[in-house]
């Protein structure tokens, strides 16, 4: 954790050192650290029970920690009145009174919070919802209610947003445009944390993970950093069967793990190796009807950290 001075928290809108909170005798968030960069798209996965809700609520001073010390936005946790007027949060599904509209309410959490009430037309056009601004909320979609709540969340100009499951319900058109609003706030130098469970989603928007699993944050750090961590592989199919067992053997040779699995031959290795491969196999007059390049997915990285072989955590450090 950085020095705890403002120009450090400054330049880190979340820093946490040692964070814990227990429940009884749950200890649903295990000694966290956090050092999360400005201007950057975060996504924050873990399994069902991890400790992401909890976390969440840690830093937005809804519930006090048991131990361990954070800030947001330069200011500590323990007195979130000085933060979070420039914090915008989406937590859980947003509550609305259905038989307003979705621009009166809106109005209703602009007078409630004393906020610019210019602001809710420009909010409203970047979720998407502008045309639809009149309509009364009960007529609206889940989907519909869950950008209505990210529209809520922007209304104070946020300089961090911290967005929890922002893209539950939405159909695919609505994830891409959600998407972009989380796109656009980070080219704004606003920071977003993103908590879902959606791990597709988080790979294709954010820049930077924290991947939190029984309480303890397992990896933090840019995802591309993450993945290139991970093994790539090379998938071979020959036209004859029977040529699996050599092609075993070659890969073998050169030092790659190989294993067959019905018509194919799965080698653990880098995308270089599938030209020396195909060179190989066509030496030993093997014909390949089929050689694919697999690159490690966020999916894959996140069972690789949160799974041993007895299904237990793993808190094992993985290069950034």
């Amino acid at each position: 954790m950085p020095a705890d001075t403002t120009d450090a928290t400054a330049v880190h809108p979340i820093v946490a050192s040692k964070l814990s909170k227990r429940y009884r005798e749950v200890l649903a968030v295990d000694g966290v650290d956090i050092d999360l960069p400005r201007g950057i798209v975060a996504g924050f996965v873990g399994p069902n029970g991890a400790g992401k809700t909890t976390t969440i609520q840690l830093l937005l001073g809804l519930v006090r920690p048991t131990a361990g010390k954070a800030r947001v936005l330069g200011e500590p946790i323990e007195h979130p009145e000085r933060y979070l007027h420039r914090v915008g949060a989406l937590i859980e599904s947003p509550a609305f009174y259905p038989a307003l509209s979705g621009q009166r309410n809106l109005e209703v959490l602009v007078r409630l919070g004393r906020l610019d009430a210019r602001r809710i037309p420009a909010v409203l056009e970047q979720v998407g919802l502008a045309e639809r601004a009149k309509d009364r909320v009960k007529t609206y979609s889940l989907g519909m209610k869950q950008r209505l709540g990210v529209a809520a969340a922007l209304l104070p100009d946020p300089e961090l947003v911290i967005l929890d499951e922002p893209t539950n319900g939405l159909d695919p058109g609505g994830i891409r445009e959600m998407r972009e609003v989380m796109r656009s706030l980070a080219d704004r130098g606003i920071t977003v944390l993103v908590s879902s469970h959606l791990l597709r989603e988080i790979e294709a928007i954010c820049d930077h993970l924290m991947m939190i699993d029984h309480g303890r944050i397992v990896f933090e750090g840019p995802i591309a950093g993450l993945l290139e961590a991970q093994h790539s592989g090379i998938t071979a199919r020959p036209e004859n069967v029977h040529d699996l067992g050599k092609l075993e053997q070659i890969a073998r040779a050169a030092g790659k793990p190989a294993r067959v699995d019905g018509d194919a031959i799965y080698v653990t290795a880098d995308e270089s190796y599938a030209a020396e491969l195909n060179r190989e196999a066509f030496a030993a007059g093997i014909t390949l009807r089929g050689l694919e390049v697999t690159r490690a997915s966020l999916e894959d990285a996140f069972f690789a950290i949160t799974e041993s072989d007895d299904g237990t955590a793993e808190a094992e450090e993985v290069p950034a």
